[in-house]
């Protein structure tokens, strides 16, 4: 029988980036720019839509909620990885780590509902113009993103009891910087097949779905797009979805790349796995804001209204 200790030990140690150990201090130097510059875009973006009242648009709204995701996503994991590279705190209590666990998958799959979101607003704008106004009412906003949080909660939280179900007698030594669902319960010694099978299904039914829809959605954007008969009104319409574009290949592409490489990329050595994966959840978070603020014309303004750039004398 196992020890009753198994089932709750005290504490895990992520071992950070084996192999490049003497260049700890170094690497997590671009990880503490990078998370200053998410923290400080975001919490600006926050504060740029929250007082001006002509941002109170559904759009600038979803925007907002994925500013609030993305400083959950960076919080949840650059603070550990500093603390791991740069003072050597390797050691993450069970209950810490599961917290981070699911902070990390929850923001993951609210972003991608927030994108997805994202793209049937440009739909309405773009395909209905019309009916904007009548579609996305306040009440509307309101449940789209209660629905979001719910969906996200409620596909994320089983991981915690699947993981607090198994025993961790054999080791407690985690070969990354922050906790994952199936990285851990790989530690445990005990049978995980229900762990896999529930983690393969949920990117399935959230993420994949989320993408899929994306893709249905431009499609008929672009359709609606092309009918027009003035290039100026393309040229217009195409622009109000480039920054949503950005942020979509942004937030996909490395994740999907990582993901496989993961899966298939048996040649790949264990540190670039891992900081790829590192980078994947740092570096969206901070070049989301960037890129809205670089190509949102009303956010600009916005921004030079509120911090204007003195000449130098």
């Amino acid at each position: 029988m196992y020890n009753l200790s198994c089932y709750n030990p005290p504490s895990f140690i992520l071992v950070g980036v084996p192999g490049l150990e003497k260049l700890h201090i170094w690497i997590g130097i671009p990880f503490c720019v990078i998370y200053v510059v998410a923290i400080v875009g975001n919490c600006v973006l926050l504060y740029l839509i929250a007082a001006e009242q002509s941002l109170h648009e559904p759009m600038f709204l979803f925007l907002c909620m994925l500013a609030s995701t993305d400083l959950i996503l960076s919080t949840a994991t650059v603070p550990k990885l500093l603390s791991n590279l740069w003072l050597s705190s390797q050691e993450i209590t069970f209950s810490g780590c599961l917290t981070q666990m699911f902070f990390l998958h929850f923001s993951f799959v609210v972003d991608s509902a927030i994108l997805l979101a994202m793209a049937f607003d440009r739909y309405v704008a773009i395909c209905l113009p019309l009916k904007y106004s009548t579609i996305l009412t306040p009440q509307v906003i309101i449940k789209i993103m209660v629905s979001i949080v719910v969906r996200s909660f409620s596909v994320i939280l089983p991981d915690v009891f699947l993981l607090k179900r198994l025993p961790f007698c054999r080791t407690c030594i985690i070969p990354h910087t922050y906790c994952e669902h199936i990285g851990v319960a790989r530690l445990s010694s005990a049978d995980i097949s229900i762990n896999i099978w529930y983690g393969f299904s949920v990117p399935l039914m959230t993420v994949i779905s989320d993408v899929i829809l994306i893709a249905v959605s431009y499609v008929f954007i672009l359709r609606a797009v092309f009918l027009l008969s003035s290039q100026g009104a393309r040229q217009k319409a195409l622009s109000t979805c480039g920054s949503h574009v950005c942020v979509i290949l942004m937030f996909y592409t490395p994740a999907f790349f990582s993901i496989l490489a993961h899966r298939f990329g048996h040649s790949v050595t264990r540190h670039v796995l891992i900081l790829f994966a590192n980078l994947y959840v740092a570096i969206p978070p901070a070049l989301n804001p960037v890129v809205y603020g670089m190509k949102t014309k009303q956010i600009q303004e916005k921004f030079l209204l509120l911090f204007p750039l003195r000449k130098i004398q």
